[in-house]
């Protein structure tokens, strides 16, 4: 349950591990079957079936819509699919006619968009031509109405992304996510079910490994695990991912064990090769490395760490896509910004430039665990030599890495290396905001492919950025973006409110920033996220250094990672957090970039203390 445009990358890397060290390795994504399965002609007759049999009190808007509408949803789910797929693009002129698709509540979004006139709603974002991803953006919300009857009617914890994800973030006990499994099986679990039994039956496995990068696929990978517990008990079940080495380091309790045989932390080359010498009988089982069992005899959870040395990132293999349906994979068009849009519209070959964080002192990242804290690059001959396999296995180019932060360094000599050998690669990846991007490395990067980058300027406060140790500044943030832009590379800028000592003053001074570096050229797209305090890192780990006091937390024999503090500045912060995503969800879009930051907020704030000019400056200055 992570996104419907591409595959999840994990699988890819292991499944190119194990076959490189001679195991037979396939690989699934359930999670797409899943969602195909449900977005089709008989899928939707099932979700119609429960649709009737719903008392018409517990009708929402979309359930209402779909009802009124069942015959036509059944007649366009195919086309409409096939054309997200990429296998029909001729469906656009129907869909941009707006007869052809039923509208549900998801399409009132477009009505924000219809000039004084009552002109044409999406004019403005795709002018006369655009036709494809017009069509493109009226198909996502015809499948986001879908989404919302699938969460009314049938599992309200239904999400194409964040499936059931309360249940297993931050949950110090097991307790709700063995409830939701122990009851009875809704149409979601139902169809979970089938699927799971299905590719049990076409592989034969005698190992399943089951990765989780969030929280919100913790619910279905516990399911695929009890009905392979149910069916198959003879297969060794085990769980590992992102969700498992960020949530899961202190576990505890026993009855996970009941779904899953082994739990792996970090990397999983090296677990997962010493678990399959440990099955095949030639390791005794305290040999394992990083890996939760049960004991057998006292029912306890052991964690077992026979110490043993990493493999190293240049040895890991290429990831294989070889299984997987690359041809069904919907590609989305949800934000119309041209940047933002990349998350969920094309499939994308994804590949790690560098193993962890070559920074590793951002206060509010999990710097301790090893997924930041142990950096280890490969040659830019073998990475130009992995993404060249790449392409001929796929017969894609679009690469995005998916570094913490694709170190510079490491930048420069790939794209030089592209570039020598006409790779004819597009590519888009995530950084940090340093001086090093001058305009002669960003031209660079945007000879070898280069088409976007994103990255960290959090709270666009230069005492703040200090406190999170970021090692940037603002004036550096806006030479580097604009250099970035003036070299036709779009950027986007991952934000964060509500950070310890972040007063509303600060907040309202950030906001101003933000719209100096739109209105100047140096950001195209935005996200402002919620700082949460985590256990691992360095806020969490020494409060004290950043003015704040950690709540104390419950007994955790579950899942912890994020932790409530008290900052004494005593700021609402979401309250803020609203005016914030208002405002950059309309910079975004051009719209409101002469307002006063002020106008945004639908409460009294101060005025902002920056000068209206200070990008402006810093970018008549050099770095």
């Amino acid at each position: 349950m992570t996104q419907l445009n591409t595959p999840y990358p994990s699988t890819a890397y292991l499944t190119g591990f194990l076959r490189s060290r001679g195991v037979t390795a396939v690989q699934e994504d359930l999670a797409l079957a899943l969602v195909l399965q449900l977005l089709s002609p008989e899928g939707l007759r099932a979700v119609a079936a429960q649709v009737h049999a719903l008392p018409a009190n517990k009708h929402s808007p979309a359930v209402q819509s779909f009802a009124a509408q069942q015959d036509r949803y059944l007649s366009t789910i195919a086309p409409a699919i096939a054309f997200l797929q990429g296998r029909d693009s001729t469906l656009a002129h129907r869909i941009v006619g707006r007869n052809f698709l039923p509208e549900g509540p998801r399409f009132a979004s477009l009505d924000v968009y219809v000039d004084d006139e009552g002109g044409d709603p999406l004019g403005w974002a795709f002018g006369a031509l655009g036709l494809h991803d017009r069509a493109k953006h009226l198909a996502t919300l015809y499948l986001n109405d879908l989404a919302d009857v699938l969460r009314d009617a049938v599992d309200p914890r239904f999400e194409f992304v964040r499936y059931a994800e309360s249940l297993a973030g931050s949950q110090p006990t097991f307790e709700p996510l063995a409830q939701a499994l122990a009851a009875a099986p809704n149409l979601v679990d139902d169809t979970l079910r089938d699927l799971t039994l299905a590719a049990v039956e076409r592989h034969a496995p005698t190992v399943v490994l089951l990765s989780v990068p969030f929280p919100g696929s913790a619910y279905a990978a516990f399911r695929i695990a009890q009905t392979i517990k149910a069916h198959h008990p003879h297969i060794a079940t085990v769980l590992g991912g992102g969700f498992v080495n960020t949530e899961l380091r202190e576990l505890t309790e026993p009855r996970v064990f009941d779904y899953f045989d082994y739990v792996t932390l970090d990397a999983g080359e090296r677990p997962l090769l010493a678990l399959l010498e440990h099955l095949q009988g030639q390791r005794g089982r305290q040999r394992l490395v990083r890996t939760f069992v049960r004991d057998a005899e006292m029912g306890t959870v052991q964690y077992i760490n026979m110490m043993e040395a990493d493999i190293a990132f240049a040895e890991v293999g290429t990831p294989t896509w070889d299984g997987l349906p690359l041809g069904s994979y919907l590609s989305l068009l949800d934000m119309l910004n041209p940047m933002h849009r990349l998350w969920s519209d094309g499939r994308w070959n994804k590949l790690t430039v560098a193993h962890g964080c070559y920074w590793k002192k951002c206060s509010f990242c999990d710097v301790s665990l090893d997924y930041i804290g142990r950096y280890e690059g490969a040659s830019a001959t073998v990475l130009a030599d992995r993404i060249a396999q790449i392409v001929r296995e796929t017969g894609q180019t679009g690469f995005h890495f998916v570094d913490e932060a694709a170190p510079p360094k490491a930048l420069k000599a790939l794209a030089t290396e592209l570039i020598a050998r006409n790779a004819g690669i597009s590519w888009w990846g995530n950084i940090r905001f340093e001086k090093t991007f001058n305009p002669e490395l960003c031209n660079l990067l945007a000879d070898s492919g280069c088409i976007a980058i994103s990255g960290g300027l959090e709270v666009a406060s230069d005492r703040l950025l200090s406190l999170m140790k970021k090692g940037v500044s603002v004036d550096q943030v806006a030479r580097v973006t604009r250099a970035f832009t003036d070299a036709g590379i779009l950027v986007h800028a991952y934000l964060m409110y509500g950070f310890p000592t972040q007063t509303v003053q600060d907040t309202v001074d950030a906001l101003e920033y933000v719209r100096q570096l739109f209105a100047n050229g140096c950001i195209q797209s935005g996200f402002f996220h919620r700082f949460a305090c985590t256990v691992h890192s360095p806020v969490g780990q020494h409060p004290e250094e950043y003015g704040v006091t950690l709540q104390p937390l419950p007994p955790v024999s579950f899942a912890k990672n994020d932790i409530g503090f008290h900052d004494p500045t005593g700021v609402d912060h979401d309250a803020l957090g609203g005016a914030l995503k208002k405002a950059i969800y309309n910079y975004m879009h051009g719209i409101g970039l002469e307002e006063d930051v002020r106008s945004w907020f639908p409460f009294k704030v101060p005025k902002t203390t920056v000068q209206r000019n200070r990008i402006e400056r810093a970018l008549g200055e050099r770095g």
